[in-house]
């Protein structure tokens, strides 16, 4: 099999994109993503971690600020990306490399966990990806956004424009793991929280501030947690926003390539 790499125009993609996109997004989002890893991993506890397509370090900024491991590494296939990571001298922090998108430039076994957050769906060759990941680790937390509906094929541009090759839920997200020899331990359901919602209708749309529209979006998310809350776990796969697991090698070793 050839061997397989990120291309140089997606690469540079990703380069543009954290030289031009706005910070305090990235950073609001970012918190939300890190609190979901601290969440899924409760009753765990981790020494070394990697995070696989770390971005400009934002994730690693919130869970170094909740002392969630001692150590730190991080690969990005960007430039701009691993620049801003050094920049910003993040706690804990050992290393941080350019890598090709799939091969990991460390040993077997290197680390206690690794930490794919909103990665896979931009990932051309997912299952090479994820075999890279249980190769240097026991433990992997991962994240997508719950991208997949009804009718997702008439909106391919809206979903290319951010990068998007890849829809899941969380039963297909599950199938994709358990195929590759993943166990998962623990997974979590989350919603767009309102200070999200607010900041991409005020900042980002440059839509006028409005008391009702402040009370619309609140109203929104606490039907929808409402929903949640009466119906259980299968209407929180179906109202989700994004779908995290706390996964690890199966003994049973389920991979079927």
């Amino acid at each position: 099999m050839a061997e397989k790499e990120v291309s140089e125009n997606v690469k540079q993609a990703y380069d543009e994109f954290y030289e031009k996109h706005d910070e305090a997004w990235r950073m609001l989002g970012a918190k939300f993503k890190a609190q979901h890893i601290i969440d899924v991993c409760r009753g765990h506890t981790f020494k070394k971690v990697l995070e696989v397509g770390a971005g400009d370090g934002s994730i690693l900024k919130y869970l170094a600020d909740a002392n969630f491991a001692p150590e730190y590494h991080a690969v990005e296939i960007s430039d701009s990306g691993v620049e801003r990571i050094k920049q910003r001298n993040i706690p804990g922090v050992k290393s941080v490399q350019i890598f090709d998108g799939y091969h990991l430039p460390y040993a077997d076994n290197s680390f206690d966990l690794t930490i794919l957050s909103h990665v896979l769906e931009h990932v051309e060759h997912e299952r090479l990806l994820l075999r890279e990941l249980k190769r240097v680790a026991n433990f992997c937390v991962i994240e997508v956004p719950r991208d997949y509906k009804a009718g997702v094929d008439k909106k391919i541009k809206h979903f290319l424009a951010y990068g998007h090759i890849n829809m899941y839920t969380p039963t297909s997200l599950r199938y994709l793991l358990l195929t590759e020899g993943f166990e998962v331990v623990a997974d979590l359901t989350s919603m767009i929280e309102p200070e999200v919602t607010k900041f991409n209708t005020y900042i980002n749309q440059k839509k006028p501030k409005s008391l009702v529209t402040d009370l619309k979006i609140s109203a929104e998310y606490a039907m929808k947690k409402a929903v949640v809350a009466m119906f259980g776990k299968k209407k929180a796969e179906e109202k989700a926003s994004a779908y995290t697991v706390l996964c690890k090698r199966s003994d049973q070793q389920m991979g079927i390539f």
